[in-house]
């Protein structure tokens, strides 16, 4: 089976399993998260100025921020879903080097972060609250084996909302190009259409998914032990 039907596989597999899983939509505002983090890290590098940020219980979000130079707002537009991606990436390279603590520290750290500097709704801070409290309790009382299945979980639902949001972009694009968040930006700047924005953030996240799969699927390899030589005796 090649790596891009492993990757379809795995992500079609895990959309339907997660789903069965109690509670599962509040974790999907991870993603939601990240993405917004995302906009708001580049905004400041190209010294901009980042206001709020709102996530809502529909798994969606806003940054708000003021740019000085109008072609600064593709770096930023760019940053959300592809950030989104990348580290979906990264918290299945974390497992696979047994890093999972390492990693989970550093989504609760993104979590601080985000609620002191950026995160001003309601519900965004409520949800950032009790999220932030259930990683420390995972990370300081949880048994391994269940901080491991909790960390699987936030990964595996951080890789589907990855990829499942550039391809809500397409539709969203086709249906009104006018409403398709990101791609909508971009094209108003480049003149590219929202389309093409859209399919190019749904062939970075499926790119990033099929590295995230193969790192998963790697960590369960193991090397074949060396045959045994036989002793010579050479003068």
């Amino acid at each position: 089976m090649s790596n891009w039907l492993k990757t379809v596989f795995f992500l079609v597999g895990s959309a339907f399993l997660t789903r069965l899983i109690p509670f599962s939509s509040f974790f999907r505002n991870l993603d939601t998260m990240i993405h917004e983090f995302g906009h708001a890290v580049v905004t400041l590098v190209f010294s901009g100025q980042v206001m709020y940020i709102e996530l809502f219980a529909n798994h969606s979000g806003v940054t708000y921020s003021r740019v000085m130079d109008n072609w600064t707002q593709i770096p930023i537009s760019l940053a959300g879903y592809m950030t989104a991606s990348l580290f979906a990436v990264f918290l299945f390279k974390m497992r696979a080097i047994d890093k999972h603590r390492l990693g989970l520290q550093v989504i609760t750290l993104l979590a601080i972060v985000s609620l002191v500097l950026f995160v001003r709704n309601e519900f965004g801070v409520i949800w950032l609250i009790g999220f932030i409290a259930l990683n420390i309790i995972m990370l300081s009382l949880m048994p391994r084996w269940l901080s491991d299945f909790y960390y699987l979980l936030l990964a595996f639902l951080t890789l589907e909302e990855s990829v499942l949001g550039p391809i809500s972009l397409i539709l969203y694009s086709l249906e009104n190009s006018g409403a398709a968040g990101d791609a909508t930006n971009l094209s108003r700047i480049t003149m590219i259409p929202a389309l093409g924005w859209s399919v190019l953030f749904t062939l970075f996240s499926l790119w990033c998914a099929k590295g995230a799969i193969q790192a998963f699927l790697g960590r369960r390899k193991t090397r074949p032990r060396p045959a045994k030589q036989p002793y010579s005796n050479y003068e």
